[in-house]
């Protein structure tokens, strides 16, 4: 590629300095610096380019010009005085040791900001030396200061299981960010960017001048990229996947646009990219791979969909309503809207009448990232285990090779831990449908249809395979279902061949006892 991607880097200033491409956000950033109100927050999934934007704020007050010719703002009037800056990163931090660590994250930033302005900071605690620091800025530059804080919410969220020290850190955030609404007559402009809105917080309950563009239509693309900056930005590293591939083109702008586009953060149907997968997609010569299950699934989503018996089959089109997006505190935390925020729901649609939207899977990517991440929680298999059914099943269902699949599915339930209950016909179900969206099947579960609901439907580019399982029942029964049910009408017709799968699974041996499929 001639293009350099900036891989990991979130530095606005490197990335401008060293030649890395860098999509121009500079136009929204100027709309959001010259309209109403001045202290502003922004939740935007993990990996989304919060600390980017963060960076490029950094480097717009610190009127750092250079860096910005070319770009959009720099036609648009910026004044480009230099005001003073507060930067806090609290991504760094393990405050699960303990709140020391937030303390000492936090005066770290205030020193390193003291020291960029020639200043020492005053005071005996950190909330004195914020709020000494930002007046002696004002006082000795002339200028107003900027205050940008970057996932304020990592303390939170990461002392989340443990009860006593996330109380601790609540109480230090607070009095900490209560410093912003006492300081607000010395202050330009304030951020705060993170994954959820904890009510608790003093920063959402005292700051009454706090404006919430997580969800405003107008920056819906503040972070992210859209499809007209994914055909002209990264228009080289398209044309060389697509003739390095032998790809027609529009079908390869599709296909990128199923794995990794879908995410809408308002009631306006515009969509953008992750540019975490995006970028790896392009840096790994156009693979389509999870690279977002990489960055991990915090363990505390995990337990919230545990706690509250969340049913996995039917987390698609979720209606919530716009309030319970910001109603988040330790001891109230409704898991649809936290995946939301998690990124691993988004918007499809929206009701103005009720304020009510309609969530789903964004993408492919964050299907299969979310089915993997599951199984790893929920089922304990090893690694090993995983890979030999990845090699398999794919390919088996895709060849039309039914038997060869489901003998690939024994050892997989083989190899489930037996302390782990397999207690029910609906988790055998959901086992399976984990694993088929791990393995970026095309699998949709709990199917409605005029007849009835179908248990588990794969389609593959020449097959449909409707799934009826059984655990106290037999194949004969769950064949007479599909067949008396006419659950494979809707696919007549479609070109594909058709096949109903009939499971019966044997409770003791907690493993597929036999299955027989019947095709069309």
């Amino acid at each position: 590629m001639s293009q350099r991607l900036p891989i990991g880097i979130q530095d606005f200033v490197k990335i401008r300095e060293d030649g890395f491409l860098y999509v121009d956000k500079t136009a929204r950033i100027h709309e959001l610096l010259t309209g109403a109100g001045g202290v502003f927050f922004l939740s935007r999934p993990r990996r989304f380019g919060k600390s980017l934007l963060c960076s490029t704020l950094g480097a717009l007050f610190e009127g750092r010009r250079e860096l910005f010719a070319g770009l959009a703002i720099d036609s648009l009037g910026w004044d480009w005085k230099k005001y003073p800056v507060i930067r806090i990163d609290l991504n760094p931090g393990r405050f699960e040791d303990g709140v020391e660590h937030l303390d000492a994250r936090l005066s770290f930033a205030l020193l390193d900001a003291a020291q960029a302005a020639g200043l020492s900071l005053r005071g005996d605690t950190l909330e004195v030396q914020f709020s000494s620091l930002i007046n002696d800025m004002h006082a000795r530059s002339g200028q107003k200061a900027a205050v940008i804080i970057d996932e304020y919410d990592k303390p939170l969220l990461n002392t989340i299981d443990n009860r006593e020290l996330h109380k601790k850190m609540r109480i230090a955030l607070k009095g900490f960010y209560g410093v912003l609404k006492s300081s607000d007559a010395h202050l330009k402009f304030v951020l705060l960017t993170g994954v959820t809105k904890f009510a608790q917080v003093s920063v959402f309950s005292d700051l009454n001048n706090l404006t919430d563009i997580s969800m405003d239509p107008r920056y819906g693309d503040l972070c992210g990229i859209t499809q007209e900056e994914l055909e002209g930005d990264f228009a080289e590293e398209i044309q060389q996947t697509v003739e390095v591939k032998g790809l027609e083109k529009q079908a390869y702008l599709a296909e990128l646009k199923r794995f990794y586009n879908g995410y809408r953060f308002s009631e306006k149907p515009l969509t953008v990219y992750n540019p975490f997968g995006l970028l790896n997609h392009f840096n790994r010569n156009g693979l389509f791979k999870i690279f977002w299950y990489e960055t991990g699934t915090p363990t505390f989503l995990i337990k919230l969909i545990r706690d509250q018996k969340i049913d996995i089959l039917n987390l698609e089109k979720k209606a919530v309503h716009l309030n319970d997006f910001s109603n988040y505190d330790v001891d109230n935390m409704e898991a649809v809207p936290v995946l939301y925020q998690a990124g691993y729901l988004t918007v499809v649609d929206y009701n103005d009448e009720w304020q009510e939207f309609t969530l789903d899977y964004p993408n492919e990517e964050v299907r299969a990232s979310f089915a993997k991440s599951l199984i790893e929680q929920y089922i304990n298999v090893p690694g090993a285990d995983m890979r030999s059914l990845g090699m398999l099943l794919p390919k088996t269902l895709r060849m039309g090779d039914i038997d060869a699949a489901m003998n690939a599915l024994i050892p997989f339930f083989a190899a489930i831990p037996y302390d782990i209950t397999l207690k029910d016909e609906k988790y055998y179900q959901t086992v399976v449908h984990l694993v088929f969206r791990m393995l970026g099947l095309d699998c949709r579960s709990e199917v409605r249809i005029a007849a009835g609901r179908i248990d588990t439907l794969v389609e593959t580019k020449d097959y449909v395979y409707c799934f009826e399982f059984k655990l106290n029942g037999t194949v004969a029964e769950a064949l007479a279902q599909i067949e008396s049910k006419d659950y494979l009408l809707p696919w007549q017709g479609s070109g594909k061949k058709l096949f109903k799968v009939g499971v019966a699974f044997d409770f003791d041996k907690r493993n597929i006892g036999e299955w027989k499929a019947v095709g069309e």
